[in-house]
């Protein structure tokens, strides 16, 4: 897993403190990493999954139905 920095603005963070890890649409990629996790027991950060930090986890929380890259492309407001 990596630690948790916002895919944002790359701000280090405590998430026991401020914002969180979100869950996206499910990718190709994604798929694949979850198939190695279950039969090769691989370790790491899964591709489908993004921190941020507590000034923008409300706003990524609102796109989840979308998948990482997506929400990494869109402007920032």
């Amino acid at each position: 897993m990596r630690p948790p920095i916002c895919e944002v603005c790359n701000k280090d963070f405590n998430p026991s403190k401020e914002g969180g890890l979100l869950y996206f649409k499910e990718t190709p990629e994604g798929r694949e990493f979850e198939k190695r996790v279950k039969e090769e027991g691989i370790v790491g950060h899964p591709p489908d999954a993004g921190w941020f930090c507590g000034e923008h986890y409300n706003e990524a929380e609102k796109l989840v139905h979308l998948t990482l890259g997506e929400v990494i492309e869109k402007p920032q407001s």
